[in-house]
């Protein structure tokens, strides 16, 4: 009897509850988001100035889209999320077609040799930022019903060469690494993963160097001092910028690299204005408040209820952590040079606010969980 009851103790029950969402990741997502309005308006002014006689111009729309981002956060975390498990496949079909759509000449804008945007009137969207969402949601609906090896690796083909076609090696790199890993924390063997990230791999480098512009990135990479007024000299001011920052930086708004000597000061470099102006401590604080928003993507995934919700919970945790990590260290020249923004803080409307609706989706998520009692 008493062996009976000993049992019986050990045993435990597994209970959901609805909590309050995670304050803690909220309050977190807003000063990253207020932090990158203040960065944005700090590297913008001179590129402002010049292109269209206004300080204010990317501060202006900066904080117009970061308004209206943390509004539908704020809505879609009280939006059951179990909901969007019918709506993914629709929204990712969408997606889709927007894909295709800006690789039809009068339809996508072509700036600088790449097809990514498309001009809708009140604004333009990017669809390879809206596809790390809808293709995150699609996956983790998909996954938490089957998981068909050979029609995971269509779907990934798929992705890939739309996403090529543009071209944007970037996002392609960052989508492969979604689904390879929402692949895998949904119960796939390592045994099929490895092999496909060789060939993964491969692919990546057969596509830099049949490409000129991606071939002479990867030899400035290799070799930096080559060229240093033409294909090195991007590369060389972000570390001319991360140097002149020291340990403690310059100040607020002193930055000299964002005077039109650094390509790209409030979107895909603004991490070197970042530590150009508050240093080396401001620069990992800023990594340090990224890593725990990733940390905490984690941590609400592994208390979900439903496998639905882990597998979307970790998608977002993924894809934030991975872009964070691919943007800084081609920041540190520690890959060669890429064209993804810094997740809350690069400036851009559809990375901004597409970003901060996956945050609301994650809050929403963060309200549910398995409890021992």
């Amino acid at each position: 009897m008493n062996k009976t009851l000993q049992k019986k103790k050990k045993k435990f029950f597994l209970k959901k509850q609805e909590t309050r969402i995670d304050f803690g990741l909220l309050f977190l997502v807003i000063g990253l988001t207020l932090f990158g309005v203040l960065m944005i308006y700090n590297a913008s002014v001179a590129e402002a100035l010049r292109d269209f006689q206004n300080k204010y111009y990317y501060l202006k729309y900066q904080s117009l889209w970061a308004g209206l981002g943390l509004l539908l956060m704020m809505v879609i975390s009280f939006f059951p999320y179990k909901l969007l498990a019918k709506l993914g496949p629709f929204f990712f079909f969408i997606n889709l077609i927007l894909l295709i759509a800006v690789l039809i000449p009068g339809v996508g804008m072509s700036i600088k040799g790449a097809r990514r945007w498309l001009n809708l009137g009140i604004f333009v969207l990017q669809p390879t930022e809206l596809i790390k969402l809808t293709f995150t949601l699609y996956l983790s609906v998909w996954l938490s019903k089957s998981r068909s090896f050979w029609q995971f690796l269509l779907l990934i083909f798929i992705m890939i060469l739309l996403i090529m076609l543009e071209p944007d090696l970037g996002t392609t790199v960052v989508i492969a690494g979604i689904g390879f890993l929402i692949y895998y924390v949904s119960g796939a063997s390592l045994i099929h993963l490895f092999p496909l990230a060789l060939i993964g791999f491969l692919s990546g480098l057969l596509m830099i160097i049949i490409s000129p512009y991606r071939k002479s990135r990867l030899t400035t990479f290799l070799n930096p001092s080559l060229d240093p007024l033409s294909t090195s000299y991007h590369i060389r001011q972000v570390l001319i910028a991360l140097g002149s920052g020291g340990i403690f930086g310059v100040g607020l708004g002193q930055s000299r690299q964002k005077y039109e000597y650094l390509p790209e000061a409030a979107t895909d470099s603004i991490f070197a204005i970042i530590g150009e102006e508050i240093g080396f401590i401001g620069a990992v604080l800023v990594i340090i408040a990224l890593a725990i928003v990733v940390y905490k993507g984690f941590k609400i995934a592994s208390q979900t209820p439903d496998i639905f919700g882990k597998l979307l919970a970790s998608g977002i945790a993924i894809w934030i952590g991975l872009q964070t990590i691919i943007n800084i260290a081609a920041m540190v020249a520690l890959i060669p040079l890429t064209g993804l923004p810094l997740p809350f803080i690069s400036y851009g409307g559809s990375s901004l606010i597409i970003i901060l609706i996956a945050m609301g989706i994650l809050l929403n998520i963060s309200r549910f969980k398995v409890i021992e009692k």
